[in-house]
């Protein structure tokens, strides 16, 4: 028997049907609301509303619970290499052997630039931010390629992603190296994914390159958790704007001006910059803590807790153990770093802390491994970008796919009423 919802209004009731989720979620499917009784839902940032059904990602925030397309972020991340989850994410299963070879051999048949691209990234002042200029050469990508994809064509389609998968760690590898100084450098066509991004971006013009098994380790696992998390704001923003049927570039480049907020990507950059600051002030972690438990001050403990997950963020226990092997294995003497273990160590056994659940989130860790391995506080939210790519390819595949419709909010408007103009001589 269906399920039903009715909403009783001005005397009379409507009945809108329930959806069921595989994992028992329900919701219920207004689309007709305003049709049959004239009204619209008032929802500020969506935190109540459903925009599409997708296949890709459940999270429950509740239990803290993180999957994709049915496997747990813990198995992935421990088991898979990023590319395997890129494929998984977008393709819907986990690749063969010779599904995956194949993938990595396409990807890398399009591991270049044009050379005018590289004349756009040379022409970036060095004060530009890091993600200002991904967005921006992202967009370019399309004046390269401006055949638009036949979305029912398999084979464009899937040129267009290996083109992007291929391209983005490029174009993020040469953002870094041109902040940093360095030479704008190609990687080794023999090489895997995640080992050539590692190549591309910390190999120094005056010494030959050697490889840390365990920061290409941690750096599989950043990407890999850093994937897909449902509908976030950048990957609610790639659908929307893909849902116009502007192209996958296009739409990854907005994706990518989203994730720059604060509020979003920007969250691991904020976390060291706040141990910078405890660290200028002196280094004092009780004063800080106070601080953040002090509802009058405006300080906030950033990289603890998080809005989505309420007990805890699986994410952050899986990349805990990697961001220690990371800062054991480099040896680094930084007192920001050790700031960050004593905060750790602090809010873990504050009762505050534990009560509220208010445990170290993702960005927490991810912000440390991304300094220990010598990457700017400005280029953190690139690599989140980089690691974003597959679920945001993903999700604009499956709403083009799903031949969703174009998005279009309403709002309930509190302007002004209707009102004469007055001519500027008598204003």
């Amino acid at each position: 028997m269906e399920k039903l919802a009715k909403l009783s209004y001005d005397g009379k009731s409507v009945e809108f049907p329930l959806v069921e989720g595989t994992e028992n979620e329900l919701g219920i499917d207004i689309k007709t609301l305003r049709a049959a009784t004239n009204l619209i839902t008032l929802d500020p940032g969506f935190k109540n509303t459903g925009s599409c059904q997708s296949a890709i990602t459940f999270l429950n925030g509740e239990k803290g619970v993180l999957r994709y397309r049915g496997y747990d972020i813990e198995d992935l991340a421990n088991n898979a290499d990023f590319l395997e989850v890129a494929y998984l994410l977008i393709f819907g299963e986990l690749p063969t052997q010779e599904q995956l070879d194949k993938f990595l051999v396409d990807i890398k048949e399009e591991s270049f630039i044009d050379e005018d691209l590289k004349k756009i990234l040379e022409s970036f002042p060095s004060s530009a931010h890091p993600m200002g200029v991904l967005s921006s050469l992202t967009s370019a990508l399309t004046a390269f390629n401006p055949k638009t994809v036949d979305i029912e064509d398999e084979e464009q389609l899937y040129r267009a992603i290996v083109r992007i998968m291929g391209k983005l760690p490029v174009l993020v590898a040469w953002v870094y190296r041109k902040k940093s100084g360095l030479p704008l450098k190609y990687g080794d066509y023999a090489l895997g994914y995640v080992e050539n991004i590692a190549r591309m971006m910390f190999r120094k013009p005056n010494k030959e390159y050697v490889a840390n098994h365990i920061v290409d380790q941690a750096l599989n696992k950043l990407l890999i958790l850093h994937a897909e998390h449902e509908q976030n704001c950048s990957t609610s923003t790639v659908r929307v704007v893909g849902s116009s049927h502007a192209g996958l570039f296009a739409s990854v480049a907005a994706g990518i001006s989203a994730l720059w907020g604060p509020l979003h990507g920007g969250a691991n950059q904020a976390v060291v910059e706040m141990l910078e600051d405890i660290r200028q002030d002196g280094g004092d972690i009780n004063k800080y803590m106070k601080k953040a438990k002090d509802k009058s001050d405006p300080f906030r403990l950033m990289g603890f807790g998080h809005r989505v997950y309420k007990n805890f963020d699986p994410r952050a226990r899986i990349i805990k153990k990697s961001a220690n092997e990371v800062l054991e294995d480099l040896g680094i003497v930084d007192p920001v770093l050790d700031i960050a273990k004593k905060l750790e160590e602090a809010a873990l056994s504050d009762p505050y802390f534990v009560e509220r659940k208010l445990y170290p989130n993702v960005d927490f860790y991810s912000g440390i491994i991304y300094r220990a391995m010598g990457i700017s506080t400005e280029t953190f939210t690139v690599m989140f970008a980089l690691g974003r790519l597959p679920g945001w390819i993903a999700q604009w595949r499956e709403m083009r796919l799903n031949k969703e419709p174009i998005g279009r909010p309403r709002q309930i408007y509190v302007g002004k009423n209707q009102r004469p103009f007055v001519p500027l001589n008598k204003r």
